[in-house]
């Protein structure tokens, strides 16, 4: 039908032109799929074709708009090349049923299909060329595709009646199946589902013996055959849920199409990523230990190369510094870094003060690590999740081009207890050799061309493509100061609250400045490969105080350490005496002289007198005395009427 007037036919190169969902964008590949589709032989709901000739020049077909899939009708119909695109859901009619059907057969249930309908086609033309009748067309046939006459006749009343384009639907093979399905007791079945669902993977048979002699024989409950139950349990089981129940969430996971991620958008040391590998070598080291060293390793991840990298005896964080001190100095500061959360990693030392870590607790006055203090991002990756991390591919390279070097022969310990070498343990390499080993090994690792990686395309190594990307990408560069600064380890300690001396790892730090910062607590910035060296402290705000030496214990009798003592404390007494002098105190007699006496008001005789008498040897020794107090009082009475008398006359005024 014509849909507001719009264009409904279209030949296979205006399809490709279009660029419809779903559909090719070659004229060559879209007539492969009308082929393959049949579109020719499609009809409408009212009968009529979908299909006819194009009347142009070079001849060929065009195709009705509704013979396209869905989609591409919807995508059509946003074009505006049709005013109304027919998407919605129809009834399905008998011909489309079969074709639904047809579309869910086998190739080879297809090939039957195909080989009926050369039959029918060969009884027609044998009918309307040879003129001969249908019986002896059918014979003939017969005999020509040796098949029984009365099978043809069977299939010529499958197409009675059928249009021409869809007869390979309706002569497609439709077996029912074997009759009606076994019953199964329910409880039975579930029972059955149960124990065959559990992690431990049993057999189908053996559950299906449990079931007969356990619970079927002992209740009088018949069962199917196993095959019979078995094709049950496919039938009725999601194959997700026989995953997720016999083999776990991440085989559930697995499951998935793996996630593809592209790097097309990233720069050179956009990115990088870093993590640890265990090497399968025996190594010996300067005490005569023998060990396989932990590597610590830093990848690019737009082009893949191996950028900066630590061995040493654990995956630590002073690896890790060591690494990242060497990608800073060689390449300058990436914008972000990739990591997960093991401790090497989220140590404080590393991403101290980043608030995505979950490792360790987090405290808000902790000191910045060394990826938070020069401002690069921190990306988490999924923990146990291997793939997430680029870098692990390179380091199953490495297993196989260094960790078998022909140089380390003897002392590869195999990637497994079952697959240890016939040489296992013979020889074990000094450290410094194995670092010479797998610096050249990565080198050539960089340097290997034709990377089929989505940068290198095939044609260029990793080396080539970083430094295609690294001359124009933006490249942060820091300071001497900030690498310095960086590249030591912090840490949030305390101080004497008596001296404002520091302890670290069984050291004593202190400074004079350390002084005015007693019992408080401080940053300091350490180099933990050299713990006898200065460490610089800050204030919990950020302010630099000092460099404060090791202060280092001495022998009891060891005379010149002594001396030395002697003059820190002749050199800490001059200092403060100094600071006295410069603040010009006053002495105490200054003080004393320049506070004035604080003067006191006298107070009234009582007016009202409380007699108090002494008894025994002590009254009459106080009896002259007493006798003489009414003398006094009378004294001091007449005193205090004469001075009120006195003030009263000075109050008077004269009147005039």
């Amino acid at each position: 039908m014509k849909a507001g007037g719009g264009k409904e036919w279209f030949t296979a190169a205006e399809l490709a032109e279009l660029g419809l969902p779903g559909l090719p964008t070659t004229k060559r590949k879209m007539n492969e799929r009308a082929s393959a589709d049949m579109w020719a032989m499609r009809v409408g709901n009212d009968g009529q074709p979908l299909a006819r000739a194009s009347g142009r020049r070079g001849g060929g077909l065009e195709y009705h708009w509704s013979v396209v899939p869905a989609a591409a009708r919807a995508a059509l119909a946003a074009r505006a090349i049709e005013t109304l695109a027919d998407v919605s859901p129809q009834p399905e009619t008998r011909a489309a049923a079969k074709w639904r059907h047809f579309e869910r057969l086998t190739a080879k249930a297809k090939a039957e299909a195909h080989r009926r309908a050369t039959a029918i086609a060969m009884i027609e033309n044998y009918v309307e060329i040879g003129r001969l009748t249908k019986s002896a067309a059918v014979a003939n046939t017969a005999a020509r595709m040796k098949v029984g006459a009365a099978t043809l006749w069977n299939w010529l009343k499958l197409v009675e009646g059928v249009a021409a384009a869809d007869r390979l639907a309706y002569l497609a093979p439709g077996h029912a199946g074997g009759g009606a399905e076994a019953e199964i007791d329910p409880s039975a079945l579930k029972l059955l589902m149960s124990d065959y669902l559990r992690p431990e993977q049993p057999t189908f048979s053996s559950c299906y013996y449990r079931l007969l002699k356990g619970y079927a024989e002992p209740n009088g409950i018949t069962l199917p055959c196993e095959r019979t139950l078995r094709r049950r349990l496919d039938k009725q089981l999601d194959r997700r849920v026989v995953t997720a129940r016999r083999e776990g969430a991440e085989a559930l996971r697995r499951s998935l199409p793996s996630q593809r991620r592209s790097v097309e958008a990233l720069q050179a040391m956009e990115l990088v990523n870093i993590d640890g590998h265990k090497w399968d070598v025996f190594v010996e080291w300067p005490d005569g230990k023998i060990e396989r060293p932990l590597m610590v390793a830093i990848q690019d991840v737009y082009s893949r190369k191996m950028l900066a990298w630590s061995i040493g005896r654990t995956e630590s964080a002073v690896e890790t510094r060591l690494a990242f001190a060497q990608l800073f100095a060689n390449y300058g500061i990436p914008a972000a870094c990739l990591m997960d959360n093991g401790r090497a990693f989220a140590s404080k030392w590393i991403t101290g003060g980043a608030t995505s870590r979950f490792r360790f607790k987090i405290r808000e006055e902790e000191p910045l690590g060394i990826l938070t203090a020069l401002g690069i991002k921190i990306h988490w990756a999924t923990p146990y999740r291997g793939q997430s991390k680029p870098i692990e591919r390179a380091f199953r390279d490495l297993c196989d081009s260094v960790a078998r070097h022909p140089a380390l022969a003897g002392a590869y310990t195999g990637n497994g207890v079952d697959k240890k070498p016939e040489n296992y343990g013979s020889k074990a390499i000094p450290i410094d050799r194995f670092r010479e080993i797998v610096a050249d090994g990565i080198a050539a690792h960089n340097a290997r061309a034709n990377r089929r990686t989505e940068m290198g395309a095939g044609a260029h190594s990793f080396d080539q493509v970083f430094a295609a990307s690294y001359a124009v990408a933006p490249i942060g560069r820091a300071t001497p100061e900030q690498l310095r600064l960086a590249l030591l380890a912090a840490d949030d300690r305390p101080t004497d609250k008596r001296t404002g001396v520091i302890t670290l790892h069984g050291n004593q730090y202190w400074a004079e400045e350390l002084s005015q910062v007693a019992g408080d607590r401080v940053t300091i910035r350490f180099n933990p490969d050299d713990l006898h060296a200065p460490v610089h402290v800050y204030t919990r705000d950020g302010r630099y105080l000092c460099a404060a030496p090791a202060f280092q214990s001495s022998g009891f009798s060891d005379v010149e350490a002594a001396k030395v003592r002697a003059r820190i404390e002749k050199r800490h007494k001059s200092a403060v005496r100094e600071l006295i002098d410069a603040e010009q105190l006053l002495s105490a007699a200054q003080v004393a002289d320049m506070l004035q006496r604080t003067a006191t008001d006298p107070l009234d005789a009582p007016t009202v007198v409380r007699p108090v008498r002494h008894r025994g040897q002590t009254a009459a020794a106080l009896k002259p005395l007493i006798q003489a107090v009414p003398i006094a009082r009378e004294e001091a009475a007449q005193d205090a009427r004469i001075d009120r008398m006195a003030g009263g006359m000075r109050r008077l005024r004269p009147v005039e």
